[in-house]
Order: structure tokens, then sequence, then C-alpha cells
């Protein structure tokens, strides 16, 4: 037969072992709670891409960045070129980006309106627009191709009909066509 002060100490032994796991695991949860409490305020003052802001009610006024003669392809003075694109529902301007491969693209996007999603298949680029921040991205296409480039964060009723197009082609083809275009920024690739 067992001891009646046995079993009595085994249960206490018991009970403070499982009190001191419940703590354990308590401490854990109010740890891993405190960290995605913190990370969340934190990063939505100081999100990675919330580098430069803008007035997404100025975007289409004489002067700035985003005016729609301003928007496409350009040749910069160091032979990079700069893309800028306007994302509003329920389309992106332009609606056909022309870049050329083989030379450093930067991306320059912002929103006038709503969050929308910039995403170009078959590459990596992926990033939000949120309206009120310009998103600034550097890429390079290896080769000549056609992309899609559909808005993958849902911005209202007309969301499905949201893309664009990037159509890559030679880099001597595409220096040809901004030299022919002169002053005028906006290259494309509608016909």
């Amino acid at each position: 037969m067992s001891n009646p002060i046995d079993s009595h100490a085994s249960a206490e032994v018991a009970a403070r072992v499982e009190r001191r796991w419940a703590t354990v695991v308590l401490a854990i949860v109010v740890l891993l709670v405190a960290i995605v409490v913190f990370t969340g305020l934190h990063w939505a003052f100081m999100p990675p891409s919330r580098v430069e802001t803008i007035d997404p009610r100025s975007l289409h006024e004489r002067g700035s960045e985003f005016v729609e003669s301003n928007l496409g392809s350009a040749v910069e003075t160091d032979g990079s070129v700069t893309v800028r694109v306007l994302a509003q529902q329920y389309s992106f301007t332009p609606q056909c980006l022309l870049v050329p491969a083989d030379t450093p693209i930067t991306f320059r996007v912002t929103s006038a309106d709503v969050i929308h999603g910039f995403l170009v298949t078959g590459t990596n680029l992926n990033t939000m627009v949120e309206p009120g921040y310009v998103s600034t991205f550097r890429t390079t296409f290896d080769r000549p191709g056609d992309h899609l480039m559909p808005c993958h964060e849902y911005c209202g009723t007309g969301h499905q009909g949201m893309w664009a197009h990037v159509e890559v082609i030679d880099k001597d083809t595409f220096m040809q066509m901004a030299d022919q275009a002169g002053n005028a920024r906006r290259l494309s690739c509608v016909k």
C-alpha cells in the first residue's frame, strides 16, 4: 500500500511543477502578444516603404512629379530609366509601360485614392502603393518580354479590371525611341 504522506507530498510536487509550467507558458504568451503589439504599432508609424510623402490631392497640379505629362518612362542623365506610375481606382496611368532590358530602372509609384498593389508578373517586383507616400524600388530586366501588372490589393468594386502592361524591349531600340520622343517624357507601348 502507498503511504498517504508520500502521495500527499507527490501531489504537492506535481502541483508546484504545474504552476511553474503554467507561469512559464503564461509568460511566453504575454511576451508574444507584447512583440506583436510593439511591431504592429512600430510598423504602422514607420513602414519601410514610407520614406517619401506626397499630398494625394495635388498629384494632378502643375509642377507635381506625378502630373500626367510626366508619367511613364524617362531616360536620366546617367543612362538609367525612371518610370513614374499613378495608381487610382481602377487603373494605372500609364496603362502600358515601356522599359529597356539590361538597364537600371527606378520605379516611382503613388496612389491618388486608396491602397493598391503593384505586381509585375514573372519578376520579384511587388509592393503596396499607399496614398500620401511614394513607393520607390529599383530593378533591372534581364531580357525583353511582356509582363502583366495587376493590382493585387482589393481597392473596390472595379478591382478585377485594374491592370496594366509592362513591355521590356531591347535597350538600343528603347534609346532610339527616347531620342525620337525628344522632350516628351512619356514612352508608350500602346500601338
